[in-house]
């Protein structure tokens, strides 16, 4: 059984643009170059394979919007997430692909 919420591309882009979320909050779990490509101001690096090594940093007490180039690896990491005690994940539903049109940039 899924336990995180999915959130729609547009309602993410609304509440990062309504100041709502801070970097701590947006975990970028895609690799250093596609980082380097493009990236969100309002979000934090954290690769997927590094997870496990840096769960620590990771606020508890406040919802993660995990996001990834698709949604395929944020899925991933919401559930590995979840399965360590972790509430209120949300999933960026087709990843920053999905968000560019919304955030107003190109991404392939």
């Amino acid at each position: 059984m899924k336990r995180w919420t999915d959130v729609e591309p547009l309602e993410f882009v609304r509440r990062m643009r309504e100041g709502g979320l801070s970097a701590d909050q947006v975990i970028d779990v895609r690799e250093q170059p596609e980082w380097d490509y493009y990236h969100l101001e309002q979000t934090t690096l954290m690769p997927m394979n590094t997870i496990p090594g840096r769960i620590d940093e990771l606020p508890r007490d406040k919802p993660l919007y995990i996001i990834c180039a698709h949604g395929v690896r944020s899925e991933a990491v919401c559930r590995y997430l979840h399965e360590r005690g972790f509430g209120g994940l949300q999933n960026v539903l087709g990843g920053m692909a999905a968000v560019a049109s919304h955030a107003g940039f190109e991404y392939d």
